[in-house]
């Protein structure tokens, strides 16, 4: 089960513009085919949005109404901006530039730098914790570890605000730890006078200077105007304050922009995101071609209904049609005395599905905050049960994937008439990979499911990709993190997961206090913790289960969103599903 896809008739070079649009459904072709002006695609969870406008970028260089070289695709994840270039360059439109917001800045920055201000562009922090430990120091303020990075995402927020230090003081937020307000704003008054002293930038600066010298330089301002004329923005519900001031820099007084978004999706808030810019934009631009994409090909009528039930009536919330022929387990929700109880359930369920011929990587357990995966490990292990941890040790970093990278491009660099399967197994075979498991889990095993996770993605190589293609493939990926899937049953937190989906979805811990986190007070915060379940519960193909715990920590009552879900509501816990 793969979930519901549209028909794609090939995965080869389209021969014809005309045949770009094939396979597009109604909605869909409407936005490839609005290549000029505004244009506001409103698109539910799995209705095709990447499809939609890798399609409309490929279209628009295909008829010539696009220079490849002059298209700027935007997103906010290096994973996302590299599936981009990756679907884009299958569809020939390799020349177009699919970037995030900061390495678009960070790469006109490094150009203009040395011209505009003189000397090399100051040292980019890989993070802020480290300087924040010396500026509290320097003040002579005793601050924690955990601290430290709550006064952190502090800083990252006020700048994406677009607010001064001392915009921040009158905005009266609460302070992080045990900092009074005075001592928040200090250590960050003291924190940028280190970074200027030691000719640093944060990655919020980097926004920030690019913007200040296309507003400043009237000279870098035309030199990126005419570099990039057509604009797409993908995961536009996601936009700070910050961002549209640099993508309104960008475009001048222009207005080939195309911005996709669904503002039932806007989980960042709390870091500055915010849907109004998607939900205000044809009020922005009059003249705005909106199209709605709200067909669902990725889930089951039934996960698709219990999705509208919860956001119908919200701001922005689209109606979600599944167009899945395929019929499907009820979504069920069950509660349990303890959380140990509910893991225990959850791993049972996950090692009966794997029994019955499931792919673990096609599963997933979902939960609000990393401390809730403790007792899923736990249960996982008992029961024999691979995982892993998304967010954890990251794929590419891993020494065997970063050997094989290595000796599989240097192969690939002698010229070779074998199979693309043959070239790649001969290399990873040498290195110790083979066709059949081995039997105990352990390191061995480990390391076999990696090289393992390098030889799956020959199956998702387009037909005729050479060897040498393969590897350059394999090293944007390795740039981007874009990694592969392991033979595993993936454990993440409900943001983690946004942009992904497996056929079946666990979502536990869904208590009062957890979902919503008992520190959403006002109405805003509550409507984002809405948002965050619905991501989860659409990320679900086939099967999804919903679960709580009556005592977690301390008694804990239902959701309040479950009760919203239907007649199948948590009762009082019995340990199976109501």
């Amino acid at each position: 089960m793969t979930g519901f896809t549209q028909p794609d008739p090939s995965r080869h070079e389209p021969d014809s513009p005309q045949a770009l649009l094939d396979g597009l459904d109604d909605a869909q072709r409407v936005a490839a085919e609005a290549l000029l002006g505004p244009v506001c695609v409103l698109a539910g969870a799995g209705t095709g949005k990447t499809r939609a406008i890798t399609h409309r970028i490929a279209y628009g260089v295909a008829t010539g109404v696009y220079a490849p070289n002059r298209v700027m695709a935007l997103t906010f994840t290096s994973r996302a901006a590299s599936e981009l270039r990756t679907r884009l360059r299958a569809l020939g439109a390799s020349g177009v530039a699919a970037r995030t917001f900061h390495a678009s800045a960070l790469s006109q920055l490094n150009y203009f730098w040395p011209i505009v201000v003189g000397g090399g562009l100051p040292r980019v922090l890989d993070g802020k914790a480290r300087l924040l430990g010396q500026a509290a120091e320097r003040i002579r303020l005793r601050v924690d570890t955990a601290t430290l990075r709550d006064v952190a995402a502090e800083i990252e927020w006020r700048k994406v605000s677009e607010l001064s230090i001392d915009d921040y003081a009158r905005a009266n937020r609460p302070a992080p730890g045990s900092l009074s307000a005075e001592q928040a704003v200090d250590l960050q008054r003291a924190y940028e006078a280190l970074k200027d002293e030691r000719r640093q930038l944060d990655f919020e600066d980097v926004l920030l200077a690019c913007a200040g010298m296309i507003e400043t330089e009237p000279s870098v301002a035309m030199h990126v105007r005419e570099q990039y004329r057509f604009f797409v923005v993908d995961e536009y519900q996601d936009v700070s304050p910050l961002q549209q001031r640099l993508l309104d820099l960008w475009l001048g007084d222009r207005s080939d922009l195309c911005v996709v978004g669904d503002a039932s999706q806007t989980i960042y808030s709390f870091a500055g995101a915010s849907s109004s810019f998607l939900l205000d934009f044809s009020r922005r631009y009059a003249d705005a071609t909106v199209v709605r994409l709200e067909q669902n090909y990725r889930s089951s009528s039934a996960i698709v209904e219990t999705a509208n039930r919860l956001m119908r009536g919200r701001p922005g919330a689209l109606t979600l049609h599944a167009m899945g022929g395929e019929e499907s387990p009820t979504p069920t929700i069950a509660g349990y005395a303890t959380d140990a109880e509910e893991a225990a359930a959850v791993a049972a369920e996950l090692s009966a599905s794997i029994r019955d011929g499931a792919k673990p990587q096609n599963l997933a357990v979902l939960y609000r905050v990393n401390a809730q995966a403790a007792p899923l490990e736990a249960a996982l292990n008992d029961a024999g049960v691979a995982y892993q941890m998304r967010g954890s040790a990251r794929f590419f970093d891993l020494p065997e994937v970063r050997q094989a990278v290595m000796t599989l491009r240097a192969a690939s660099l002698t010229v070779s008439d074998d199979p693309l399967f043959q070239s790649v197994s001969d290399v990873l075979r040498s290195l110790g990979w083979t066709l059949e498991a081995p039997p105990a889990a352990g390191s061995v095993r480990d390391r076999w499911e990696s090289l393992n996770a390098l030889m799956g993605l020959v199956d998702d190589a387009p037909p005729g990709t050479t060897f040498r293609q393969f590897t350059d493939d394999l090293l944007a990926r390795q740039a981007a993190q874009h990694e592969p899937a392991i033979a595993a049953v993936t454990l993440c937190t409900l943001h983690a997961a946004k942009g992904l989906e497996w056929d079946d979805v666990h979502l536990v811990g869904l208590g009062d206090g957890l979902v919503p986190i008992g520190y959403a007070r006002t109405q805003e915060a509550i409507d984002e913790e809405r948002r965050l379940l619905y991501v989860g519960i659409t990320r679900a193909r086939r099967r999804l289960t919903l679960s709580w715990a009556a005592n977690a920590a301390g008694p804990r009552e239902p959701s309040r969103f479950l009760a919203e879900l239907g007649s199948r509501t948590a009762g009082a816990p019995s340990g199976s599903a109501h």
